[in-house]
């Protein structure tokens, strides 16, 4: 029977959401650029150019220069302001633009041209704001009307975005939140439906297609412990019929190739990503996501290459190794490194094996389950010489595995025909990573 190994750490992976430019605490950036008009029609920056904006739904007024490259933010406007922007700069005339938003992510563009360098008044600024909104803009000469229709333009294309983005990503924490939800509740077939859905909306989401991943897994778990419980699979079996087998745990192996090609996609992808390095938590939400898939990915390729294909091992070996050397938790580190060993033992390579579990000992001298691994890969390799190595490993298993280990009664059977073979385990020698160790 297949066991099945649940990942709730998964639930806590953060939704990698679409970038949106929105409201932060009510409030927004208002960004532009301030450039002069030349002579052949080009256009060049105006650095050091006087940035004057004011409110015009309410009293407000904010103060600011261009810098060397003509560029202006203000980093925190109240979002649901309205505003009109005064540029004014030596030796240019100045200019208006009206109807401007805060928090839309716009770069507004306004346009001097040469003339005396004077600077509008507040009152003058005002005046002509309510002119451009009661006349439509008829009072703007044809250059300003064109800027602040291009400006307005972008501003709508940016809110537009905005809303779609923000409406993906109300989809993508429903059905991420869904679909866990479901997966604790052993409810396979409705968590891969809720995934299914935010992937359809974003099929790049890591989180996404680790999670559903995880559901295809235990699905596929249950569905082979169903099939080779089921009678038919026990008269296949004891009629030797590998098709009727096969076919009846085709739905597993599906599910669980399935689940192998997500989280491998979930791995290539949070690999893509570029995270600055000075961002902390956006490098630990990185690293978090990562993790997740290597160890979920580790083990839908451990199970795939168990009961499907064994030709799979090695690759599958390399999953658990660089699940291993991202992980940190050395108690984790130490399930996935005998996991890893495993999957060779699995695959009758027995002589890899025993060099995994002799180097597990190395660090972990007491560890049983890497004693009974070790006993039975040096058996696997069928080696005669390494009989006598094996039985004294099986049998310090057994010395030291409590009753209710379920890998004792194999662990004696096999020590039994080793002994069959006029092979005794001499209690107290075992040999790790070339060593002999005795009892004083």
């Amino acid at each position: 029977m297949l066991r099945k190994y649940f990942f709730f750490s998964i639930a806590a992976i953060a939704v990698l959401l679409l970038g949106t430019i929105a409201a932060s605490a009510q409030q927004g950036e208002l960004r532009g650029h301030v450039v002069a008009k030349q002579a052949d029609g080009t256009t060049a920056p105006v650095p050091d150019a006087l940035i004057d904006v004011y409110r015009t739904d309410i009293p407000g007024k904010y103060n600011t220069k261009t810098d060397r490259k003509g560029h202006f933010v203000f980093a925190g406007l109240p979002y649901t302001g309205k505003y009109v922007i005064a540029v004014s700069a030596q030796n240019m005339s100045p200019n208006i633009l009206p109807d401007v938003l805060a928090g839309r992510g716009a770069d507004y563009e306004i346009v001097l041209g040469s003339g005396d360098g004077r600077r509008f008044t507040e009152a003058e600024i005002r005046s002509a704001a309510t002119s451009a909104a009661s006349t439509g803009g008829n009072s703007e000469t044809a250059e300003q009307r064109s800027a602040r229709e291009a400006n307005a333009a972008r501003t709508r294309e940016v809110e537009d975005r905005n809303k779609h983005n923000q409406q993906i990503n109300e989809v993508l924490n429903r059905t991420f939140t869904a679909g866990n939800a479901a997966i604790g509740a052993h409810n396979y077939d409705e968590a891969i439906k809720q995934f299914d859905e935010g992937l359809a909306a974003d099929p790049e989401q890591a989180a996404l297609l680790t999670s559903r991943s995880v559901a295809l897994r235990m699905r596929g778990v249950d569905r082979y412990n169903a099939a080779a419980q089921s009678a038919q699979y026990k008269t296949a079996l004891s009629s030797g019929d590998t098709a009727a087998m096969a076919s009846l745990l085709e739905p597993a192996k599906s599910d669980i190739h399935e689940a192998v090609a997500a989280v491998q996609k979930a791995v290539a992808i949070v690999k893509a990503e570029t995270v600055a390095p000075t961002d902390a938590a956006a490098q630990a939400r990185h690293n978090g996501n990562l993790l997740a898939a290597l160890k979920t990915q580790a083990e839908a390729m451990r199970l795939y290459a168990k009961y499907f294909d064994l030709s799979t091992a090695d690759a599958t070996f390399a999953a658990y190794q660089e699940y291993v050397n991202a992980e940190t938790d050395p108690a984790n580190k130490l399930k996935a490194q005998l996991a890893a060993a495993q999957v060779l033992l699995d695959a009758s390579q027995g002589a890899k094996a025993a060099e995994e579990f002799k180097k597990i000992l190395a660090a972990n001298p007491d560890n049983i389950d890497a004693e009974l691994g070790l006993g039975l890969s040096l058996f696997n390799t069928g080696v005669p010489t390494n009989f006598q190595e094996a039985a004294n490993h099986i049998q310090k298993f057994i010395d030291n595995a409590p009753d209710t280990n379920p890998l004792k009664q194999s662990a004696r059977e096999a020590l039994d025909y080793l002994k069959s073979q006029n092979v005794r385990p001499e209690r107290g020698n075992t040999t790790t990573g070339g060593q002999r160790r005795r009892r004083p």
